[in-house]
């Protein structure tokens, strides 16, 4: 069944990580082994080009990642704004490449998007996959103007906060509000027509951007706090603000979001597929529908199988979510609404003509 994916850091896997995601999965991984890569998500990587194939990954949302981080003793982030610029512009770099050899196609209109599909359903064999651009994480934009220069590269979705505080204010692992520059970039992605993703706004964030933002929010890769108990997930206020707002939310398999206690580098597996299937449920019982849940995995966020669900070792194993909605009493239609409907009927509505 076709996957619409609404996350996946294609270039910070293939520019920061130096994956070359044109190989197969299984190659990649004994790549790493041979060079002796151990730090955690080496040798167990979920997504390449070819696995995204198999997958039946089709079409979906592709980041551009660069986080600012003062320290610079860090393996991740970089330390000032001019660096960040210049990182989201070496992945929208790799894009336009992978867009060349035939491997990738960025969408920006709606018409690009229902072309791209129907051309995937007629040949998913050897059509490109396709992608909406987003930016997890508003450190690449320079100051509130320029997101338009990123609109004009392609930017159709923005998340404004990561992990801890930045220049826009407070995300995952803080309890900062909006900063001051917030509000004329919140003004000019709304003007823009930009999708801003509510993944990673603290709580406090979260509760000033709902009272200050009018255009379409989604939660790309987004979990429920009922199942697991810290702030990265969102409480049923947060998921409910999405739902009343025509957005979807993306279930993602980080099991750090997925299995209460978990300590990165220490804790094993022990959920599985169906915790994400719960919280997919969990979603459309409180939508009282299926319009608002979709997939977007996270898959190669920073990790590997080491923090996914214990029955996932690669993202063609999403495909086992349709039975297990089926098992649930979901029709077909529905099960299709969440693999790809929802997401297609949202970018369908947000992207320009």
């Amino acid at each position: 069944m076709l996957i619409f994916d609404a996350h996946l850091d294609l270039a910070l896997n293939a520019v920061d990580w130096n994956r070359d995601l044109r190989m197969d999965l299984h190659d990649i991984r004994v790549q790493e082994r041979l060079h002796g890569m151990t730090d955690l998500g080496r040798q167990t990587g979920t997504v390449s080009l070819p696995e995204l194939r198999k997958a039946e990954v089709g079409v979906g949302v592709a980041t551009l990642l660069a986080r600012q981080e003062q320290a610079i003793n860090h393996p991740f982030g970089w330390t000032t704004p001019e660096a960040c610029y210049a990182i989201a512009h070496a992945h929208l770099a790799y894009y336009r490449a992978m867009e060349k050899a035939g491997w990738v196609k960025l969408l920006r209109t709606r018409g690009e998007l229902s072309a791209h599909v129907a051309a995937y359903r007629k040949a998913p064999g050897t059509t490109p996959f396709g992608f909406v651009l987003s930016m997890e994480c508003a450190d690449a934009v320079l100051d509130p103007d320029n997101i338009r220069e990123w609109y004009d590269h392609g930017l159709r979705a923005i998340g404004i906060t990561h992990y801890g505080a930045n220049r826009y204010g407070g995300g995952t692992r803080s309890e900062v509000g909006l900063a001051a520059d917030a509000l004329p970039l919140l003004a000019n992605i709304e003007k823009l027509g930009i999708a801003l993703d509510m993944t990673h706004l603290s709580d406090v964030a979260f509760r000033q951007v709902a009272d200050r933002f009018g255009g379409r929010v989604l939660a790309s890769h987004q979990n429920a706090r009922k199942f697991c108990d810290w702030q990265r997930q969102f409480s049923d206020e947060q998921l409910k603000f999405v739902i009343e707002r025509d957005g979807v939310i993306g279930v993602a398999f980080d099991a750090i979001m997925l299995q209460p206690g978990w300590v990165r580098g220490e804790t094993k597996p022990a959920v599985t597929i169906e915790r994400a299937v719960e919280n997919i449920d969990h979603v459309c019982q409180l939508a009282g529908n299926c319009r608002h849940s979709g997939i977007g995995s996270d898959l190669d966020g920073g990790y590997g199988y080491e923090q996914t669900p214990a029955d996932l070792n690669t993202i063609a194993d999403l495909q086992k979510i349709p039975e297990l909605l089926a098992k649930r009493g979901y029709s077909t239609a529905d099960v299709e609404a969440v693999m790809h409907g929802n997401w297609l009927r949202f970018f369908g509505e947000v992207l320009p003509a």
